[in-house]
């Protein structure tokens, strides 16, 4: 690319991005903080320098666990899960920036949400260096409500409208087809956004698309939050809850390529690991009951659909 990127801007968004969801989260927690964690990468022949601060917030009000990692690390050579969809990169150095962000809510009827904002270079030194940004943000609800599905995909498309009428579109479906369990046939929940090797607008474009949707995911989620999660539930609900976020952590070590990047790259496993819920179950060969909200779950608001057709709009 011609333009030259600007990684110092990049990692001033991402950190000033960090700061604003802690604050958003503690506040609407309204008990727990944040522990904070900073963190230096140790040197080894493929790590050159680097570091990060990871946030955690554990047994609150609302959150049972929600973590924010900022990372920012030089690596020697990229890992294969970056040099997959661009094996020309292989063997060349690397800068990588990211914020990362996962909430596991106490109630079962609030969404698990997961967000990541990420940007890698490569070849650091060269005239013209690769570069590109990737991320966005998805929604995995254990009892759906349609009038969150509709919010939630509402704000995602309002993210993208400056930025083409084609966007939102191309990054839903990508969403959809990304968190998609393929060993078990299912989708992990109702998607929303996700985008990578992006850098074909130039830098600032680029970089302002990130930001747009950076700046879109504490309205898109917190209303939720707020509107469910004081709804009474009981065992059954929390059983459901806790055999569905197994679907989640399959999810983060078989497939996940952010996850797979981290421990390729030898970075540091606590921050990468900081997405698993705290507490999860597994049943062997399991099937909810026909007819119950558990089984709604499968067979309506897990299957694909255009959840900003008018018809959508309600409870």
């Amino acid at each position: 690319m011609s333009d030259h990127p600007a990684v110092t801007a990049v990692a001033d968004y991402l950190r000033e991005l960090q700061n604003r969801l802690t604050r958003a989260l503690e506040t609407s927690d309204g008990a727990a903080r944040f522990q904070e964690d900073a963190w230096q990468r140790p040197t080894t022949a493929a790590a050159l320098a680097g570091g990060g601060l990871t946030r955690v917030l554990h047994e609150g009000a609302v959150f049972e666990r929600a973590g924010i990692n900022f990372s920012h690390v030089i690596g020697q050579r990229l890992p294969p899960s970056a040099t997959a969809q661009r094996p020309e990169l292989a063997g060349r150095d690397f800068e990588a920036l990211g914020v990362s962000l996962v909430v596991h809510p106490r109630n079962p009827y609030v969404p698990t949400s997961h967000a990541n904002f990420r940007f890698f270079l490569a070849g650091r030194h060269a005239a013209e260096p690769v570069w590109w940004f990737g991320g966005g943000f998805d929604l995995t609800p254990y009892y759906g409500f349609e009038d969150d599905c509709v919010h939630w995909h509402r704000t995602a498309q309002t993210a993208c409208a400056p930025f083409g009428p084609e966007v939102h579109a191309r990054y839903r479906r990508w969403c959809d087809d990304y968190f998609f369990l393929k060993h078990r046939n299912e989708a992990r929940g109702i998607g929303g956004l996700f985008f990578d090797d992006l850098n074909q607008w130039g830098f600032e474009r680029c970089f302002a698309f990130l930001r747009s949707v950076g700046d879109h995911y504490e309205p898109a989620y917190l209303p939720i939050v707020e509107r469910r999660c004081a709804l009474p539930y009981g065992e059954r609900e929390r059983e459901f809850q806790l055999y569905r976020r197994g679907r989640y952590v399959e999810f983060n070590l078989v497939q996940d390529r952010g996850t797979l990047f981290g421990l390729q790259s030898g970075g540091r496993t606590e921050s990468i690991l900081m997405s698993l819920p705290p507490r999860v179950r597994w049943e062997y060969d399991w099937h909810p009951e026909p007819g119950s909200p558990e089984a709604r779950l499968y067979d309506y608001f897990l299957q694909p659909r255009d959840w900003l057709a008018a018809d959508r709009i309600g409870d």
